[in-house]
């Protein structure tokens, strides 16, 4: 293996470990303060896991494609390999469960910060969303792992 190949793997693995390490802690933070009920800290909690999500799950989001194609490429594999063609499916649904898990983060922290404005509990709205968010949250954990497995196994599936 070719230095520059080490280095792209270097990058795949690092990006790989801060989309699904950043996702999985402010997924825990968020919700462990969901369950808390502290309206304020709900507001704050919900500010700072869209910006994680932004600053290192966006990005990791953009880096894994890019570099998983220079790897496909350098290690000589056929795109279409099984194990690469399952774990495509597998990332197109975690990033579509992750673009609507955001779009209700924002929501969320909109409903949290105007309760805190005006002194009132949280509406009905807010526990649906925070509901929604939690569900969504499972398809998008469990593809990441199983890509994770796939590419370490690559097994041949068909």
């Amino acid at each position: 293996m070719s230095d520059a190949y080490l280095w792209v793997k270097w990058i795949h693995v690092l990006s790989s470990t801060l989309l699904f390490g950043t996702g999985l802690g402010t997924a825990f933070h968020l919700y462990a303060t969901h369950l808390r009920g502290d309206v304020a800290a709900i507001a704050s909690a919900a500010r700072n896991t869209t910006l994680a999500d932004w600053l290192f799950i966006a990005t990791s989001g953009i880096v894994q494609p890019v570099s998983g194609v220079i790897l496909i490429r350098t290690a000589g594999y056929g795109y279409l390999e099984s194990w690469l063609a399952v774990t495509y499916v597998l990332y197109v649904i975690a990033a579509a469960c992750w673009i609507r898990v955001v779009a209700l983060q924002y929501r969320v922290r909109a409903l949290a910060e105007a309760a805190v404005a005006d002194a009132s509990p949280l509406p009905p709205e807010y526990f649906s969303a925070m509901r929604l968010w939690f569900i969504l949250g499972w398809p998008a954990f469990i593809a990441l792992v199983l890509i994770f497995a796939l590419m370490v196994v690559k097994p041949v599936l068909w």
